[in-house]
């Protein structure tokens, strides 16, 4: 538990509450209708790319910008934190959602506020077929997190945000037909929460968490393995305290997984 005692872990679960916030009202804000006729798709694509991309450049460095509960559960997964930074994660970006998807309902007029863009199934989309559907759209995204995010490659290019960004454009641009492109559990599940509804809900966590496991198990034992051994993995969801290379507790409270992150 020296994590709770750690000011960069509880920087960090800061930076993840708000960039979600700011995430979510930003993204939530440019799908609301102002004006008569169809939404355009490529709007709302790229308002949530640009968000994206612009949180992960302002607090990459911070908390690793995983705006994201399905994003955490794929660096679960794969040993790249531990258990309890995971759950605060997930808590600190559900109720940043929340937060941010409130302050957007107060400031947007009532006319205009409809579902306050609430992710729902294209009618004629099955719920298998819109699991499956969010399953590859939040695949495609870990997989270029976890590519972007890995600091075993030698030499990145272009830019992490930007690369980050436009994952999540693209899932948008093909999501955005089928199920309203959730990818996010906590964006999904704000305007649930402030509009009271919860149709088909669950489609937009399992498919979500679903992809991103299958993304970090495809990613880290697949295409480029982590050579960590069964003893390390443990240690680092246990949340055991890094150490320098003398074996002695380093004074930053960086936890090892941040260094995975780090952009």
């Amino acid at each position: 538990m020296w994590e709770l005692r750690s000011a960069s872990f509880w920087r960090a679960i800061s930076a993840e509450f708000f960039a979600t916030l700011f995430y979510v009202f930003f993204g939530l804000g440019a799908s609301l209708h102002w004006a008569p006729g169809p939404l355009h798709i490529l709007q709302v694509a790229l308002a949530f790319g640009l968000a994206l991309a612009t949180l992960v450049q302002a607090v990459g460095h911070i908390s690793g910008a995983h705006v994201n509960p399905a994003v955490t559960f794929a660096f679960l997964v794969g040993s790249q934190m531990s258990l309890l930074r995971a759950f605060c994660y997930m808590a600190a970006q559900l109720l940043g959602a929340v937060a941010g998807a409130a302050v957007l309902y107060s400031v947007t007029p009532t006319a205009v506020r409809g579902n306050l863009a609430l992710n729902t199934l294209h009618p004629g989309v099955s719920v298998g077929q819109a699991t499956i559907v969010e399953i590859f759209l939040t695949l495609q995204l870990v997989l270029c997190i976890f590519a972007t995010y890995d600091e075993r490659r030698n030499g990145r290019l272009g830019s992490v945000a930007l690369a980050v960004g436009f994952s999540l454009t693209l899932g948008h641009l093909f999501g955005m037909y089928y199920t309203g492109a959730g990818m996010n559990p906590a964006r999904s599940f704000a305007p649930a929460i402030l509009t009271r509804n919860f149709t088909n809900h669950w489609v937009y966590w399992v498919g979500p968490i679903i992809g991103a496991g299958l993304g970090s198990l495809l990613y880290d034992f697949l295409l480029f393995p982590r050579l960590k051994s069964v003893s390390e993995r443990l240690s680092i969801l246990k949340g055991a305290r890094p150490s320098d290379s003398n074996g002695q507790p380093e004074g930053t409270g960086e936890p090892v997984e941040l260094k995975t992150q780090a952009l």
